[in-house]
């Protein structure tokens, strides 16, 4: 065989792997295109993620000494279970004060319940001393005309001498006497009138603290209770209990401190309840909608754990509106930055009790969107 023939030989199986290579190379694009098209495509993905959940805080009602502290930092805890004791000396105390007030409202309103009959009492006493005072005067009055008649009589048979001057004498005193009876029974009827009128302004004060209500009811008595019932519930906040199931964190409380109202104690980290926020680029949420599937994996897990999740809301801004120095973009020299968009992801409660998370973890999530 001849040297050209060789070289003929050679480029031919060289053209033939040529062609061969690139049938694979487009084989490989067409496949990578078809998958591309037909499934990843549909799916958005991000590693930046983590887990979260919506911490309780768990601070005093009121304020006091602790006594006792029940909890440590990473204990498992259930709602209701007590975490924190502090001392209810001050707030017995108030209690018995409190209820104390109480009694001596009921009391001081059954006095005015008592009182009413009383004045009712003494309103028909007074009108009694009315009417009496009323026909005195009328007594007073008959008796004065009698003697001005009997005085005028008098003067005018002195005239003619018929009346001696002793008979005139007294009938003169007698009218005189009238007249004085007759001005202090008349002050005595004005003395009853008056009186009467006392009486039933003081019985009308009185039945403005009971009119309309009952003893329960009135409200002297509703706001001494409301104070007994106040502080009542002061003595139960001295126990201080977990308001949710959760991990307890941050523990800050220390046995003798003094803590106020609104003091934080710990928190309680509600791990059951877990879900993760993705922060996903703005070009790939087009397709994104609540209630689609998700797939999340944790970095602590590896990928022997996958969580099955949905999409349950997006965020109400991009986390550079929501950060401590958001950017401003107002000035001449702009530069386009793809911003981030937290979305939350609802983890199966029944894979999160198996394969529990913590707060803070890295995840990685990917987002089916076929499912508009």
């Amino acid at each position: 065989m001849s040297e050209t023939t060789l070289v003929t030989n050679k480029e031919q199986r060289r053209k033939k792997q040529l062609i061969g290579l690139a049938g694979v190379v487009g084989l490989a694009a067409l496949a990578s295109t078809a998958w591309w098209v037909l499934h990843a495509s549909h799916f958005v993905s991000t590693d930046n993620a983590y887990a979260a959940v919506e911490i309780a805080q768990v601070t005093p009602s009121v304020g006091g000494t602790v006594g006792e502290v029940l909890v440590t930092d990473t204990q498992a805890v259930k709602q209701g279970d007590v975490l924190v004791r502090i001392d209810p000396t001050d707030a017995k105390l108030a209690l018995a004060q409190a209820e104390a007030d109480l009694g001596r409202a009921v009391r001081r309103v059954r006095g005015f319940v008592a009182n009413d009959s009383s004045l009712a009492a003494q309103i028909t006493a007074r009108e009694a001393d009315e009417q009496r005072a009323a026909a005195q005067l009328k007594a007073a009055e008959a008796d004065f005309e009698r003697a001005k008649i009997d005085l005028r009589r008098r003067e005018a048979l002195a005239a003619s001498g018929s009346v001696s001057g002793d008979e005139l004498t007294r009938a003169q005193n007698a009218f005189a006497a009238a007249q004085a009876n007759l001005n202090a029974a008349r002050a005595a009827a004005a003395q009853a009138r008056a009186n009467r009128a006392t009486a039933l302004g003081t019985r009308e004060s009185n039945a403005v603290l009971i009119a309309g209500t009952t003893e329960d009811a009135n409200p002297e008595v509703a706001l001494a209770r409301a104070r007994r019932d106040q502080a009542a519930v002061d003595l139960e906040r001295t126990v201080v209990r977990a308001p949710v199931d959760g991990i307890v964190a941050k523990r800050q409380v220390q046995l003798g401190q003094r803590v106020q109202a609104g003091t934080p104690l710990l928190a309680v980290v509600p791990v059951q309840d877990m879900h993760v926020d993705a922060n996903f680029k703005e070009v790939q949420l087009e397709k994104v909608r609540v209630g689609q599937p998700v797939k999340v994996r944790a970095d602590i897990y590896g990928s022997s754990v996958t969580y099955s999740g949905t999409v349950e809301g997006f965020s109400g801004g991009s986390g550079a509106a929501f950060s401590a120095i958001p950017a401003q973009n107002a000035t001449g020299n702009w530069i386009k930055v793809v911003q981030r968009l937290p979305v939350r992801i609802k983890l199966n409660p029944q894979e999160l009790e198996q394969h529990p998370l913590k707060v803070g973890l890295s995840m990685h999530v990917e987002i089916d969107t076929r499912q508009n």
